[in-house]
């Protein structure tokens, strides 16, 4: 369907606009520079509802824009949204102006934080968008450069380190994806149309070459699992999340992550279904190594955010399980996991920001008792706790219990060792939970601010669709079950 409103142009770029104001405004004027910030977030984010509210779930691609770009190699500004890219792209859109209160303490160098999120911003939204391979790759690498200067630049004691060490693991990623592309435009003779590249590749001398085509996708897994990130190139994130400032590392765990699963999704499956099969094994046993290594590495953390780091990494094993699974429940749950992870994990990192704004040290054991003088804070992260762990009536409890149910049929001893993941994440919740906010009250924080009406403004409404999608799940899913189902109809 053609969309003359150009909805996800303005969309994607309407941040570069905010970015232009920035840059020639005087560096002193940080109050002005923040408002512009926010103000250039909320026409997305108010776009971003109006494309909920009109995206019709069964009619496939949405909102397409299709224009020439770089004509003699068959190049297009092509984008469009489905039930994959839609749910993701309001996700995109809910969390940058709550990521730019996040980062209303942000006064050094305020200029230039705030032009770099913008500008990561429409890397995100273009990646979630793009129908055209080489501007999806554009897109991919966009997101590279603002992110490393935020966590080198404005990040903690290591952010150089953690910096340089995101930077060559995606880097690394992106090199194999850009092989993948290459080899791909060259076997069909010159496209790199995402919706057309499968028949293409069918009726190519490369559909008949089940060697190159296991190479290409691996490649690409290669290049999407760094993202996600699972094992064994996981060890960039909990140094880049224990770095990054506050709002980045929202951003990473909301957003970045799942573009990892979305890439396979999005590329990789559909472009060669055979091989998805072949790999689904592999997949599922990356991913049971993710859930039960990284719920052990959690529950091994002495710092706070580090251990909802570690915990991202295990979660988003349950993501690849579901996908790798390949049935209706594993497959509607892993992307349900997605979005349901990103609005979880945002307030866990929002939280932590919170604890750390006031004591400075995010260190699990020299807290105690905090329920008595923060209680809105404390009620807000049992929310949060509880959803991560999977309570029913939250909206992590649906989405696990899908890629279970879809698992478990066909991978079932994975999926049983997997549950141990779940008892794990339990135990290192409650017990965090009961060393943080329970217990005699540390005399040292007796007067600890609880949350202020900012900060209530940014939890309250990722704790609402928390809730909401726990007890109307179908409200999202109702936008996933279309895509995901024609996505199951080609493979194997």
């Amino acid at each position: 369907m053609e969309n003359q409103t150009h909805l996800l142009t303005w969309m994607t770029f309407f941040p570069l606009i905010g970015m232009a104001v920035i840059l020639i405004t005087p560096g002193r004027a940080k109050n002005f520079i923040k408002q512009l910030a926010l103000v250039s977030t909320l026409p997305p984010l108010l776009l971003g509802i109006q494309m909920l509210r009109t995206y019709d779930p069964s009619g496939g691609l949405q909102f397409i824009e299709r224009v020439s770009w770089i004509e003699s190699f068959n190049i297009f500004y092509y984008v469009g949204a489905d039930g994959l890219s839609v749910p993701m792209l309001f996700l995109t859109v809910l969390l940058c102006p709550i990521c730019i209160l996040a980062s209303w303490g942000i006064n050094d160098r305020a200029k230039g934080y705030f032009a770099l999120f913008l500008l990561l911003e429409t890397g995100m939204l273009g990646v979630f968008s793009s129908l055209d391979f080489f501007l999806f790759y554009v897109f991919w690498e966009i997101m590279l450069l603002p992110m490393y200067f935020l966590i080198g630049v404005w990040g903690g004691p290591r952010r150089e380190y953690a910096a340089i060490k995101f930077f060559l693991y995606t880097l690394l990623g992106s090199v194999f994806l850009f092989l993948a592309m290459i080899v791909i435009y060259i076997y069909t003779g010159g496209s790199f149309d995402l919706v057309q590249l499968r028949e293409q590749i069918a009726a190519s001398e490369l559909g008949n070459l089940a060697g190159v085509q296991w190479w290409l996708f691996l490649g690409m897994y290669v290049a999407f699992a760094i993202k996600i990130p699972a094992f064994p190139f996981h060890t960039w994130l909990p140094d880049a999340h224990v770095e990054a400032p506050t709002a980045i590392s929202v951003i990473l765990a909301g957003i970045l992550l799942k573009m990892g699963i979305y890439g396979i999704l999005r590329i990789a499956y559909p472009l060669f279904p055979e091989m998805a099969g072949q790999f689904a094994l592999f997949i599922a046993i990356i991913a049971l190594i993710n859930i039960v290594y990284g719920a052990l590495c959690a529950m091994a953390q002495t710092d706070l955010k580090k251990l909802v780091a570690y915990s991202s990494i295990s979660h988003m094993g349950y993501v690849m399980l579901g996908m790798a699974a390949m049935t209706p429940e594993g497959m509607n749950g892993a992307v349900l996991q997605m979005f349901n992870h990103g609005t979880i994990t945002a307030m866990l990192f929002l939280l932590v920001g919170v604890v750390y704004d006031r004591a400075h040290h995010r260190d699990i054991d020299g807290f105690g008792g905090l329920a008595q003088t923060m209680p809105v804070f404390s009620g807000i992260t049992c929310l949060a706790f509880f959803a991560s762990l999977g309570l029913p009536g939250l909206s992590g409890f649906i989405s696990e219990a899908l890629v279970f149910m879809g698992a478990f049929p066909v991978f079932t001893w994975i999926t049983i060792l997997a549950l141990s993941g779940i008892v794990i994440t339990a135990a290192y919740v409650l017990w965090t939970y009961q060393r943080v906010f329970l217990g005699p009250l540390n005399e040292k924080y007796a007067d600890m601010r609880d949350c202020t009406l900012r900060e209530q403004v940014m939890l309250y409404p990722l704790a609402f669709i928390v809730i909401l999608l726990g007890v109307f799940p179908h409200l999202i899913l109702q936008f996933f079950q279309p895509t995901v189902a024609q996505l199951l109809e080609i493979l194997p």
